[in-house]
C-alpha cells in the first residue's frame, strides 16, 4: 500500500489556490485603479449564477472547454506544448459539419461517423507537427502556431460557395449546409427558460475518466509520463520516446478533434464562420490551472465558463465586460508565478527532508556502534 504523502497533497493544492489568491488580488487591485467598485462586480457576477439559463450555459461551456484542456494536457503529461488546439479543433468542426450534411444515415451512426471524422482530422493535423519533431527535430510550439494559421486559411478557403459552403440569401455567413436530425447529439432538457445542457458535455466527462484510467492504470501511460518526465531515462528502459511523441500528438489532436462537437451536434448543427475562436488557447489556461488532473481541470473549466457567461450582461451595469478576459489574463500570469514560487519552496522542502532522514540514519548507526 502507497504510503500517504501529505506534504505532496499540500503542494499540490498549493498552486491553484495561491494562483486564485494572487488573481483576485490584482483583479481588484486594476478595478480600483481603474475608480470601479471590485465588489460590485463581483456581486453582479455571481448574482447571474442564481439565473438557471446562465447555469446552463456556463455548463455547456465548460463542457466544451474541458475538451480542449484535456486536449492540451495529453501533450504536457509529454512535455509537449500543443498550441494548435485551435486550428485542429476548427478544421476538425469544418469537416466533420460537411460529411454530416453530406450523408444521412441512422441517428446514431450519423453522430458516430461525424464525431469519427472530427477525430480523424484533428489527429491527422496534430500528427503533422508529432512527424516533424519526431523526424527534423522541429519544435511543436513553432509547428503548431504555423499550422493554426494555415488551418485558418483552410477553412476560410473550403468554406466559400465555390467549393464546399453555403451561403443563406440576404446574409453574410458562410455554413457548410445543416445536419440533418438523424445527426443531432440528444441533450438534458431542464426547463423552456433554461434549455438544454448538451449531450455531448456528457460524453466530455466521459472523456476526462478514459484520460485519468489511461494515464494512471496502463502501462501506456506509464510510459507516457515517464517519458515525459525524461526522455533519455525512458529510452534507457526500453521506450521508444520518439513513437510515445508521435502517438500523444495523435491522441491529442483527436480530443481536440471533440472541441467543436458540444456546439455542433448540440446547437447550431452547422459549421459557420461564427464558431468560436481562441478555445485552443483557453484549454491551455485551464490545464495549467487544473495541473493537469481531471478533476482539476473540470473546476477550472467552470471558473472560466463562469466569467465568460456571468460577465456578458456586465455592461447594462457600467461595467465592460472584457474585464473578464482582464480576469483571465491575471489568472493565467498568476499561474505562472505561483507555481514557480510553489515549486522551489517543493524542492527546498524535499532537499531538507532529505537532509533529516540522513542525519536520522547517521545518529541511529552511532547510537548502535556505541552500544556495540
Amino acid at each position: 500500500m502507497r504510503k500517504f504523502d501529505k506534504d505532496r497533497l499540500i503542494l499540490g493544492f498549493a498552486g491553484p489556490v495561491l494562483a486564485l489568491v494572487v488573481a483576485f488580488v490584482l483583479s481588484t487591485l486594476v478595478l480600483l485603479v481603474s475608480d470601479r467598485d471590485p465588489f460590485e462586480l463581483y456581486r453582479l457576477l455571481f448574482e447571474q449564477v442564481s439565473y438557471s439559463d446562465v447555469q446552463v450555459l456556463i455548463i455547456n461551456q465548460a463542457g466544451t472547454y474541458y475538451l480542449a484542456a484535456l486536449a492540451v494536457a495529453v501533450g504536457f503529461r509529454m512535455n509537449l506544448f500543443n498550441i494548435g488546439v485551435d486550428g485542429q479543433y476548427r478544421l476538425a468542426a469544418m469537416m466533420a459539419a460537411l460529411v454530416g450534411a453530406s450523408v444521412s444515415l441512422p441517428g446514431p451512426l450519423q453522430i458516430v461517423l461525424i464525431v469519427v471524422v472530427a477525430m480523424l482530422v484533428g489527429a491527422f493535423w496534430a500528427g503533422i507537427a508529432g512527424i516533424l519533431k519526431t523526424t527534423r527535430g522541429v519544435s511543436e510550439v513553432v509547428s503548431t502556431i504555423m499550422l493554426n494559421s494555415i488551418s485558418t486559411s483552410l477553412v476560410a478557403w473550403l468554406i466559400l460557395p465555390k467549393n464546399f459552403g453555403e451561403q443563406a440569401e440576404g446574409s453574410n455567413n458562410l455554413t457548410t449546409g445543416d445536419i440533418p436530425e438523424s445527426g443531432w447529439f440528444p441533450g438534458l432538457p431542464l426547463s423552456p427558460d433554461a434549455g438544454e445542457i448538451y449531450g455531448f458535455t456528457f460524453v466530455a466527462v466521459g472523456c476526462g475518466l478514459v484520460y485519468w484510467l489511461v494515464l494512471n492504470r496502463t502501462r501506456f501511460g506509464f510510459d507516457l509520463r515517464a517519458t515525459g518526465a525524461s526522455e533519455s531515462a525512458a529510452q534507457a528502459s526500453g521506450v521508444d520516446a520518439k513513437k510515445m511523441i508521435l502517438t500523444s500528438m495523435l491522441i491529442s489532436g483527436a480530443v481536440a478533434g471533440l472541441v467543436g462537437m458540444p456546439t455542433l451536434l448540440g446547437d447550431t448543427h452547422t459549421y459557420s464562420l461564427d464558431f468560436p475562436v481562441g478555445l485552443g488557447f483557453t484549454g491551455i489556461t485551464i490545464a495549467l490551472l487544473g495541473r493537469n488532473h481531471p478533476v482539476g481541470i473540470a473546476l477550472s473549466a467552470l471558473l472560466v465558463a463562469f466569467l465568460d457567461k456571468a460577465s456578458s450582461p456586465l455592461d447594462q451595469f457600467g461595467f465592460e465586460k472584457e474585464i473578464a478576459t482582464i480576469m483571465q489574463g491575471l489568472i493565467v500570469i498568476s499561474v505562472v508565478v505561483s507555481y514557480e514560487l510553489v515549486r522551489r519552496y517543493g524542492t527546498r522542502r524535499q532537499q531538507q527532508k532529505v537532509g533529516e532522514e540522513i542525519a536520522a540514519g547517521h545518529t541511529l548507526t552511532t547510537e548502535k556502534e556505541a552500544a556495540l
